[in-house]
């Protein structure tokens, strides 16, 4: 972006957000952020509007004036209590703050989708997975990604009426400051807390939330309006992750894998207890294990070749993210091999 933007970022205080409202601030830019978080979070100069994405007169007033929209708020749970937050939040709410912003002349749009709706729940084991795929709601599997599915739909249309959207589909994000424990770095820390001793093989593509946060702000300056692009890195097998945990920390990993079908008939006891029972969270969401049995290898050379989205290494993130997490206090094993 040329020049000093007004840039309201919707989600500011989530994983990514954060991440993107500090990358554009140290960029020069003037920052507004919708969050329903508490605004004490935020340095001074970074203007805050308490509110909910769904209320039509906050996020009007959160618009004016601003020059470049970042659409990031979304509940990312693979899981909730009440499924029909998923619609209210992902859906609605998207669909409310692209209306709004079609009040305005806004330069750009980026809006914040997700890898796992080009993903599916069957594609062909190993199958190459990049922007052009199409999938259907039917495809979904779980209410988590049939909310993004719908909102990207909204985002698509909105493009054809005119809006100048660009599409992103950051894959999982890790690093430091995850403060609301997104998925990713739930499962990190419950194999750096000894809470699995075996795990289901699959393929993962992780990326480093700081360099996501780079993405969604060089999808601003150099995407495409109308296109979409996966923000990822590399495709790895979560025992190579492992590994590298075990390097990194000292800490013993578990070695035992557990078959697909195995993981799944546990997922689907495991989360029926959740829904019908103790309400409390599953150890491993469905969704989670149906997008774990794909094996899909997410190609996003788009957003090399197009954005040049930086890529550092994963060992970095991860290295990074581990250290975080102990400096906060929520991991409980000492990490003998980690300095401070």
């Amino acid at each position: 972006m040329t020049g000093e933007k007004a840039c309201l970022v919707t989600g500011g205080a989530g994983f990514i957000g954060r991440h993107l409202v500090t990358q554009l601030v140290a960029d020069g830019h003037r920052v507004r952020v919708l969050d329903i978080a508490a605004s004490g979070q935020f340095d001074k100069g970074i203007e805050f509007v308490q509110g909910s994405i769904t209320d039509s007169d906050c996020v009007r007033a959160a618009l004016s004036g601003i020059d470049v929209l970042y659409h990031v708020a979304g509940n990312p749970n693979l899981w909730l209590p009440d499924k029909s937050r998923f619609g209210l939040i992902n859906c609605h709410g998207t669909d409310v703050v692209l209306r709004e912003a079609g009040r305005f002349e806004l330069e750009r749009i980026v809006f914040t989708s997700t890898e796992s709706i080009l993903i599916g729940k069957k594609p062909e084991l190993g199958s190459v997975v990049d922007e052009t795929v199409q999938r259907e709601l039917r495809d979904m599997p779980g209410a988590y990604c049939r909310s993004k599915f719908r909102a990207e739909s909204i985002a698509f249309e909105a493009a054809d009426r005119g809006q100048p959207i660009v599409i992103v589909n950051p894959t999982l994000p890790v690093g430091p400051g995850d403060l609301n424990i997104t998925p990713p770095t739930r499962m990190l820390l419950g194999f750096l807390n000894g809470k699995h001793p075996a795990f289901l093989e699959c393929l993962l593509n992780i990326n480093d939330v700081r360099d996501i946060a780079r993405g969604h702000i060089l999808a601003a300056e150099k995407g495409r309006i109308g296109e979409r692009y996966i923000l990822g890195h590399e495709n790895i097998h979560l025992s190579d992750i492992l590994k590298l945990l075990e390097e990194l920390t000292g800490l013993q990993m578990p070695k035992r894998k557990v078959p697909y079908w195995l993981a799944y008939a546990v997922a689907c006891v495991d989360e029926a207890v959740s829904d019908w029972i103790t309400g409390k969270p599953p150890r491993a969401p469905l969704t989670g294990v149906r997008l774990a049995g794909t094996e899909a290898i997410l190609d996003s050379s788009k957003a090399l070749t197009e954005l040049g989205m930086p890529h550092r290494p994963i060992v970095e993130s991860l290295t990074d993210a581990v250290r975080w997490l102990g400096q906060m206090g929520y991991t409980c094993r000492p990490m003998p091999k980690l300095t401070a």
